[in-house]
């Protein structure tokens, strides 16, 4: 059985997430957040519509980077922090592919974080996953860019001194045209993430919270886990105001000043509350949104933050003598030389 698909090259097939493995053994540490993503992952794809010959996943260096290993798609495991500049590139000499880029917070908010930024910036058409566990995994348990201040690590045994970086700020502050936040104990909610991300035209960003169980275990559990999850997680819906909690009792609000606060429902009334708008062409208040949670004790919004249209990034090709746009292909094999001398 095939479905047609007018806009592809080929006919998409009917896909099962036993089509999206490879042959390869997943191997990492036992119970780490990553295997949650990546059935997230090979369970979405098939809702996706598309085919693993047309897919690509992309990555750096780190625990997150093996993920091209166990997709049964086209895969490139680069260097560290260059994912999004490897991406780019294939992105734009092949926009018949769905490019993906894997990575982790160090990977790509440290070395990566310029290529990050300008990839967002310039709308190219792919899509990033950033998984946040507030450490270096691979390399045994440094601290890196997302780690909070005063972090005990063995790169750090005195405390991080440093401020860390918020990745949903950083994606806004670039003005991502689609920002999302998801968790690994939300299988659900990762793949609908998944899914909205990868039908979004543009660079689309979704920072996923990912637990290291072995460098830095229960990072999230005040937000994430069981016995917490539903008074700490601010669900964002589209056209919803903002409520949660057990009893969806508090929500978010704008004060006197402008600034967004988290209040009792029953105090300031359900028509004091801020009603989401991801389609809000301003990134302002989705920015807000993203510092209401600067730790990891509070409450913090999870959805889709900001989804706009824009003018995506594309290959502008060259111009011969006649004034006539080339294709690429044709530039790249030219015979245009210069001698410096």
């Amino acid at each position: 059985m095939t479905i047609v698909d007018a806009t592809a090259s080929t006919p998409v097939r009917v896909t099962s997430r036993s089509d999206w493995k490879s042959d390869q053994e997943v191997r990492w540490c036992p119970g780490c957040g990553d295997y949650s993503i990546l059935a997230a992952m090979q369970l979405a794809l098939p809702e996706m519509q598309v085919n693993p010959e047309n897919t690509v996943m992309v990555s750096g260096i780190g625990c997150a980077a093996r993920f091209p290993y166990y997709m049964n798609t086209y895969g490139i495991h680069g260097i560290h922090g260059r994912a999004p500049a490897i991406a780019s590139g294939l992105a734009l000499s092949r926009p018949d592919l769905d490019v993906w880029v894997v990575g982790g917070d160090g990977d790509l908010l440290s070395i990566g974080g310029n290529h990050l930024l300008h990839t967002l910036r310039r709308n190219v058409d792919l899509t990033i996953l950033l998984f946040d566990n507030h450490i270096y995994g691979l390399t045994k348990g440094q601290y890196s860019p997302t780690s909070e201040t005063g972090k005990t690590t063995p790169s750090t045994p005195f405390g991080a001194t440093d401020h860390p970086v918020h990745p949903m700020s950083v994606a806004l502050g670039a003005e991502a045209t689609f920002a999302a936040r998801t968790h690994d104990m939300d299988r659900d909610h990762m793949k609908e993430m998944f899914t909205r991300a990868h039908a979004h035209k543009g660079a689309a960003f979704v920072e996923v919270l990912q637990n290291c169980n072995v460098f830095n275990d229960g990072a999230y559990g005040a937000i994430t886990g069981k016995d917490t999850r539903d008074a700490m997680v601010i669900k964002l819906v589209h056209g919803q105001p903002i409520r949660f909690g057990v009893d969806d009792e508090r929500g978010v609000a704008l004060d006197a000043a402008g600034n967004l606060v988290l209040v009792d429902v029953a105090e300031v009334g359900a028509d004091a509350l801020m009603v989401h708008d991801e389609t809000r062409a301003d990134p302002s208040l989705a920015m807000a949104l993203s510092r209401l949670s600067l730790h990891l004790d509070s409450p913090t919004p999870f959805g889709v933050f900001r989804s706009v249209d824009a003018p995506i990034h594309r290959t502008q090709g060259a111009f011969d003598g006649a004034g006539k746009l080339e294709d690429l292909q044709s530039m790249m094999a030219g015979s245009g030389t210069w001698t410096v001398e």
